[in-house]
Parts: structure tokens; C-alpha cells; sequence
């Protein structure tokens, strides 16, 4: 049995691993702190803010034990701090206001899964698509796809997501009527793992989708297509050529694989932020995701659930951050150099 040196590939991994989450997990107790600070900072509190809305069956003397429910008492800040912690370590999130009496663990599990469905599909569609395209545009520079798609892409990227989303709704939902209008399901629609349930899912997904793939894809497609080209003039590429491979293995395995490092960084950062869901898009199709809780939060001035979209968000960013680190390292040779 052989033991691993210090300066073995291994090791200088296993120390990579260990220094990467221990500076992301620093950040998450610093994004942990500023979440509880945060919302102390701000004017008026989640107990006010219920009071208000059930302004005429609550009396005033109720107001100290809201604040008190919500975390927000008379008790020193780092007696609350270590209440919160606790609390967000045992998956309790707090009570929401616009969702009353929902807990904001269950509201945010609830609507994770349909914006991880619309924002996840969408985001490997237009990372598939145009990846494939960048590819296709770089090989056979001057054709028609390099001469037609990056324009159209950019053209479609300068729009608004929102705005064309109002536009496929305009025109697909209202009317042609091709499409379902909004929501995630028809009403009345039992969930299931039915084919019925499944396209019925699908089809109020596609309008979303289409309108998030469409105003994405350009940015995929041009980095691609610049990397690609970049690569398909260095020595490597001429190598593989001069040997006589084919054009497809040429393409695919010398080029595009090692252009393929900057996407799955850009892939890996998206990742993080699907979390957070298109907020603006989920609101026009009124599509029950985060970012549409994440605006029925702050209408009804929802502190705690304000704190925990945040808190999941980031946390999921980071966590995206520290996979894509560790992929990176793992399929870019030239980054384990440095330890």
C-alpha cells in the first residue's frame, strides 16, 4: 500500500477541496449575519406589518407578542441572533405575512420546484442550444448560422425578458390561443404522475420558457462561438488537423472541449441564481414560483419571507460557486498548478 506525498495530485485536491469550502463557508456565515441584520436595519417590522393587515381583529396590545413571534423582541441582539441560527439550522424560517399562517419553509417549498422546472429547463435549453450553435457558427465561419444567428440572438438579447414575455403571451396566449395565458397547471388539475398531468405542466411551462430561452441563447451562442474560434487557431487544433482526423473529432474533441471551460463556469454561476427564479416572467404568467413569492413578499412588506428567499438564494449561488470550482480544477489541467 502506497501513501499519498504532500505534493501529490491527490493531496493538492483534497487541499483545494478543503480551502474552497472553508472561504465559501465563511461567506455563508457572513451572509447568515447580514440576513439577521438586515431586516432589523430596515423601518417597521414583520409584527407591524400583520398588525396592519388585520387591522380591526387585532388590538394594539397585541403588537409586543407579534414582535416577540417574529424573533424581534426586547431580548439583546445576540440573544436574537443565536435564536435565529438555531432556528434557520433546524429549517425553521420564520412565519410568513402574505402567506399567514404559513411558515416560509413550507411557502419557499413549495414554490422551489416549479421555478427549478421553469428556470432549470430553460437554462439548459438555451445552455445546450447555444453552445451547439457557437459550435456550428465557429466551424463554418461565413455560413449561414454565423451570419444570421448572432444578430438575431443580440437583437433578441437587448429586449427585455419581461417584454417578450408579454409578447409570446400577447400573441400565443391571448391571441392564438396555442398556449395556456398563465399559472403552472390548469384549474382543477390534480398533481400526479400522469402523462395527462405532464403535458399539461409542459404546456403551461412553454410560454415562460420559450421567453427566457429566447432572451438567453444569444449570450451561449457568441461565447461559444468566440471561444471556439479562438481555440480552432492554436497548435493543438493544427496538430489533430495535420494528422488527418476527422473534421467531427477535430471539432468536438480538440476545439470545443477545451472552449467548453468558459461555459461551464458561466453554466455553474446560472445555476445558482435558478434558484431565485425569473421573477419578472413568473409575474407576467403568473407562474407560482420564487420569484413570483419573492414579489408577493414585498407588497405585503413579508419580512421573514424576504429573509429566506434571500438566505436560500445565496446559499445556493455559493454552493453553485464551489461545484463549478471544483469541476473546473478538475477538467482544466493547467489549474492544478497552484494548489
Amino acid at each position: 500500500m502506497t501513501s499519498l506525498s504532500p505534493s501529490s495530485p491527490s493531496s493538492s485536491t483534497l487541499r483545494f477541496v478543503a480551502r474552497r469550502a472553508g472561504f465559501y463557508g465563511l461567506v455563508a456565515v457572513a451572509a447568515v449575519v447580514m440576513n439577521f441584520v438586515l431586516p432589523r436595519l430596515m423601518p417597521g417590522d414583520p409584527g407591524t406589518a400583520l398588525l396592519s393587515r388585520f387591522r380591526g381583529k387585532l388590538a394594539p396590545e397585541a403588537l409586543a407578542p407579534l414582535r416577540a413571534a417574529f424573533g424581534l423582541g426586547d431580548e439583546p441582539l445576540p440573544t436574537q441572533f443565536v435564536r435565529y441560527v438555531a432556528d434557520v439550522l433546524h429549517g425553521d424560517l420564520g412565519t410568513s405575512i402574505a402567506y399567514f399562517p404559513q411558515p416560509v419553509s413550507a411557502v419557499i417549498a413549495e414554490a422551489l420546484p416549479w421555478t427549478l422546472l421553469l428556470t432549470g429547463s430553460a437554462l439548459c435549453l438555451s445552455f445546450t442550444l447555444g453552445t451547439a450553435m457557437g459550435i456550428w457558427a465557429a466551424w463554418f465561419r461565413g455560413g449561414l448560422v454565423d451570419r444570421v444567428a448572432p444578430p438575431v440572438l443580440t437583437l433578441l438579447g437587448a429586449f427585455p425578458y419581461f417584454w417578450v414575455a408579454m409578447l409570446l403571451l400577447y400573441a400565443f396566449g391571448f391571441t392564438l390561443r396555442l398556449a395556456p395565458a398563465g399559472h403552472a397547471m390548469s384549474d382543477g388539475a390534480t398533481p400526479a404522475w400522469t402523462w395527462a398531468f405532464v403535458v399539461d405542466v409542459a404546456r403551461h411551462a412553454a410560454l415562460p420558457v420559450a421567453s427566457i430561452v429566447l432572451t438567453s441563447l444569444g449570450g451561449w451562442t457568441l461565447s461559444m462561438r468566440n471561444v471556439m474560434v479562438t481555440m480552432l487557431g492554436t497548435d493543438v487544433v493544427a496538430l489533430a488537423r495535420a494528422k488527418g482526423l476527422s473534421p467531427v473529432r477535430v471539432a468536438l474533441v480538440y476545439a470545443a472541449r477545451n472552449a467548453l471551460l468558459p461555459q461551464v463556469t458561466g453554466f455553474g454561476m446560472a445555476v445558482g441564481f435558478v434558484v431565485g427564479g425569473a421573477l419578472l416572467t413568473e409575474v407576467v404568467f403568473a407562474y407560482p414560483g420564487q420569484g413570483y413569492v419573492l414579489v408577493q413578499a414585498v407588497r405585503a412588506q413579508d419580512y421573514p419571507l424576504l429573509q429566506g428567499v434571500f438566505l436560500v438564494l445565496t446559499l445556493a449561488v455559493l454552493a453553485a460557486n464551489f461545484v463549478v470550482d471544483v469541476v473546473v480544477r478538475a477538467l482544466d489541467p493547467r489549474t492544478r498548478g497552484t494548489s
